[in-house]
């Protein structure tokens, strides 16, 4: 069984939507379990954050994909404080060859979103992981990679809790896309 991980920090629920869709997908693949994991501002003491379970989960799971909001054109602190707090697996090496990827979500059309995409690639690099991009064309009809993104998935608009339903497909088929990657490369992996 193939373990997707997706963890997330969620400041007005948009970006708690976009987490399940990508378990959904994730989940809808045979041979495949996705878990969500929260983030959340009560598991940051001092500035750091710790959450001891979440940490052995994701050095359980095959893949991890992380999601946050795009606040001022990067991720939210929490996100940022979940990163810092893995630099002790980073040492070990502790996630190298899983497979990654990312989502986020903002309140307009740009938001500087691709900034917070790049920022999770670049960690997942850090850690020797394989990044997975998304393989979705724009479709006007469905709504489906509206913002025509590739590195990952990216959402807008709408209002608190509240995603638009093409943002919610893409989500969904990333996370298929996830899983059945990670399947591919765990398989190739053994031979």
């Amino acid at each position: 069984m193939t373990t997707v991980a997706i963890v997330y920090f969620s400041g007005t629920g948009n970006t708690k939507l976009m987490a399940e869709a990508v378990a959904e997908g994730a989940q809808s693949v045979e041979q495949t379990t996705a878990k969500v994991f929260r983030i959340t501002g009560e598991q940051i003491t001092a500035g750091r954050w710790q959450d001891e379970t979440i940490m052995a989960a994701l050095s359980e799971a095959d893949a991890i994909v992380i999601g946050s909001p795009t606040y001022m054109g990067g991720v939210a602190a929490q996100v940022k404080a979940f990163i810092d707090a893995a630099g002790e697996v980073w040492f070990s090496q502790g996630w190298k060859n899983k497979l990654a990827g990312g989502f986020t979500h903002s309140g307009s059309p740009s938001g500087d979103k691709q900034g917070t995409l790049l920022y999770l690639a670049t960690n997942a690099a850090q850690h020797s992981m394989i990044w997975v991009g998304s393989s979705e064309m724009p479709d006007p009809e469905s709504g489906v990679n509206r913002a025509g993104s590739y590195l990952g998935v990216m959402g807008y608009g709408r209002g608190e809790g509240e995603v638009d339903p093409g943002d919610l497909k893409f989500s969904q088929l990333y996370g298929q896309r996830i899983a059945k990657a990670t399947l591919a490369w765990n398989a190739a992996q053994m031979n």
